[in-house]
């Protein structure tokens, strides 16, 4: 029942992702039609950053889809870190896309440029409702590679509402600085976010334990068990920062105890149900001295 439900969250991130591939490319569209149309340097610019963004949406969908092939001989735990691949080449394409931003506004704080202020506020409310649509569509998703695109949107959704709000300012007092002022506090806030996500993914693939899980939590749930003495060499990751994997050696009280099935299977129903353990290797051993790794106890 956990794994169907697994997979089944699998392809609802492939096609949240899809959804959002989609809506941003057309709106990408849209908007470089849009910028010429109003004169708009501005637009026209954000445009080439949707493009950006479209593009790697669609890498973010491509791996996405593929992290939901089952395991085979070549990637034995399946496909799952491609996903974790997707969101870090995401994450770079908008550092890339965001420090392109700041490099922008700062030439334009020092000399100001103006606009077609109201074709300006059209395209903002279309943009805000375009990629708030796509924003709501990844929120229900929780994965990294979903966190990071609804991230790549929620800059727009902010770049639009600050456009929006500059544009409506603009067409009542000549103060042309407030674009480029808004754009480098999103792109702060962007930035700090994907660094987060990036340090997340890093992480993942460096095979940290899990931040809400600890080793010795589940060590000594597992020693309270009855028929279990003590463990030792344990190992605990994570495949995408949701399906977690783990390796232990258990040292039972009656070392000459011959059904063991039992009570591995209740080890495993014990990590599955409190610690949401996946997959689990279980070892046993008469005595912890017997035991060729020594690196874990």
């Amino acid at each position: 029942m956990g794994h169907h439900h697994h997979h089944h969250h699998e392809e609802g991130a492939t096609k949240n992702i899809k959804t959002a591939f989609f809506l941003n490319l057309s709106f990408t569209l849209i908007e470089i039609i849009g910028g010429i149309y109003t004169n708009s340097l501005a637009i026209v610019s954000d445009a080439v950053h949707d493009l950006g963004d479209s593009i790697s949406l669609g890498m973010s969908w491509y791996f996405q889809k593929i992290s939901t092939k089952k395991a085979n001989s070549k990637y034995s735990y399946g496909y799952k870190r491609f996903s974790l691949l997707g969101a870090i080449i995401n994450s770079i394409i908008l550092i890339i896309g965001t420090v392109f931003i700041i490099k922008e506004a700062i030439p334009r704080i020092i000399n100001p440029q103006a606009a077609d202020a109201h074709g300006m506020m059209w395209l903002a409310i279309l943009g805000v409702l375009v990629n708030g649509a796509a924003v709501l569509k990844l929120k229900k998703g929780s994965s990294i590679n979903e966190r990071v695109v609804s991230l790549h949107l929620l800059e727009d959704v902010l770049g639009w509402i600050a456009v929006l709000i500059a544009s409506i300012i603009m067409q009542f007092w000549n103060v042309p600085i407030l674009d480029p002022i808004l754009s480098l506090a999103i792109a702060c806030y962007v930035l700090f976010n994907v660094f987060k996500n990036l340090k997340e993914s890093i992480s993942i693939i460096l095979q940290r334990v899990p931040d809400q899980l600890s080793v010795k939590a589940i060590e000594k749930k597992v020693i309270a068990m009855k028929g279990i003495k003590s463990v030792h060499d344990c190992h605990l990751w994570t495949m995408d920062g949701e399906y977690h994997v783990l390796s232990m050696h258990l040292v039972l009280n009656d070392p000459y105890q011959k059904e063991t099935t039992a009570l591995k299977n209740q080890v495993r129903h014990l990590l599955k149900q409190e610690f949401h353990i996946e997959h689990c290797t279980l070892e046993l051993d008469q005595n912890p001295e017997d035991c060729a790794y020594k690196d874990c106890n």
